[in-house]
């Protein structure tokens, strides 16, 4: 798909809860019909950005553009234009039917409303007879599914979504992912996905942001090793894996007082089954395979290593995989040189 101008540009974002930054995003662009997957740890900001992105919230500095315009909270021309669905589906105390035309109604969009619901949940995987149930008669996929299809049903210009399988049955899970897809592909539907799914992100999205400490990174290359770090030793500073300083450290490079954040390039990282003291790396930690999946554009497997208290994305090739055995839950050791790792 063929993508013009920006969706979205933001511009000086900061946001405070009290004295607490979440937020401090000097700008971010986000084109018209694409999927940007966003990832971070919890408590990194990303709600809260999505939230901004929404409309639903003020962000304290800065400014929110869409589609070449500013606009601001509860603007009545984002209203249905831009929809956000939560990990925590919530739904009005009436029929799934009432739930999904909803939005329609408000607007006063009532032409064809029976087979637009029906189109609607069908796309979630719901057949059109649902509609005569309850709110209080869904589990909780359900539930979720029937707040996608009353987003759907909008056929908004932007689609947030915050965790939104993240709490639902394998069924529901795949067909939101279907349906969020579809809605890009149908009619050219912007989506940005906040999710700890890191494959789904990696497989569907045509960029990828993580957000840590409320700052953007871009993750196509890189991981970000998050604080925090220990700047005690004078010659270098150390990210201790674990909270009590006992066990494995990555020894990284003297950094600059205006330097926040330490990242390594995917292509700097390379994977071994065992240690080895001699071969340069002077930095070499314990990791397990989380998930596994191959990237199409790249022909390369791209797997999501979980180490102690963080996560890394690298990519080997399929003879690498064959000759090291990797699976998935197969612990690896991790080596890079700690002169590589940049300070950002």
């Amino acid at each position: 798909m063929k993508m013009t101008q920006d969706s979205y540009r933001l511009s000086h974002i900061r946001h405070y809860y009290g004295e607490n930054k979440v937020l401090d995003i000097e700008t971010l662009q986000i084109p018209q019909g694409s999927i940007t997957g966003l990832s971070g740890p919890n408590g990194s900001g990303k709600s809260t950005l999505l939230k901004i992105m929404a409309f639903a919230l003020k962000p304290t500095q800065g400014e929110v553009w869409l589609n070449g315009r500013q606009e601001f909270i509860l603007s009545p021309r984002v209203r249905s234009r831009v929809t956000l669905l939560t990990q925590k589906p919530y739904l009005l105390k009436r029929s799934v039917f009432d739930n999904v035309a909803y939005g329609l109604k408000i607007r006063k969009d009532i032409k064809n409303i029976n087979n637009r619901v029906k189109q609607a949940l069908e796309s979630v995987g719901l057949a059109y007879g649902f509609a005569r149930r309850q709110w209080h008669e869904l589990s909780g996929g359900e539930a979720q599914r029937v707040a996608m299809a009353a987003r759907l049903i909008l056929k908004p210009d932007v689609l947030l979504l915050d965790e939104p399988v993240a709490s639902v049955d394998t069924k529901s899970a795949g067909l939101i992912r279907k349906a969020s897809l579809a809605a890009r592909k149908d009619w050219g539907c912007t989506l940005v996905i906040a999710s700890h799914d890191l494959p789904w992100l990696n497989e569907c999205s045509d960029t990828r942001l993580s957000i840590t400490n409320g700052q953007i990174f871009s993750t196509g290359r890189e991981n970000i090793i998050p604080p925090p770090y220990d700047l005690s030793h004078e010659d270098w500073p150390v990210k201790w894996l674990g909270s009590d300083k006992t066990g494995e450290q990555i020894r990284l490079p003297l950094r600059k007082n205006t330097q926040k954040f330490a990242v390594i390039q995917k292509e700097k990282i390379c994977i071994r089954l065992e240690r080895k003291s001699d071969n340069g790396y002077d930095n070499q930690i314990t990791g397990k395979i989380i998930s596994m999946h191959m990237e199409k554009r790249s022909g390369q497997i791209m797997a999501t290593i979980h180490a102690k208290d963080f996560t890394m994305d690298i990519g080997f090739s399929l003879a690498q995989a064959r000759s090291l055995g990797l699976l998935p839950g197969k612990k690896l050791i991790l080596m890079f040189r700690s002169q590589e790792v940049e300070w950002r």
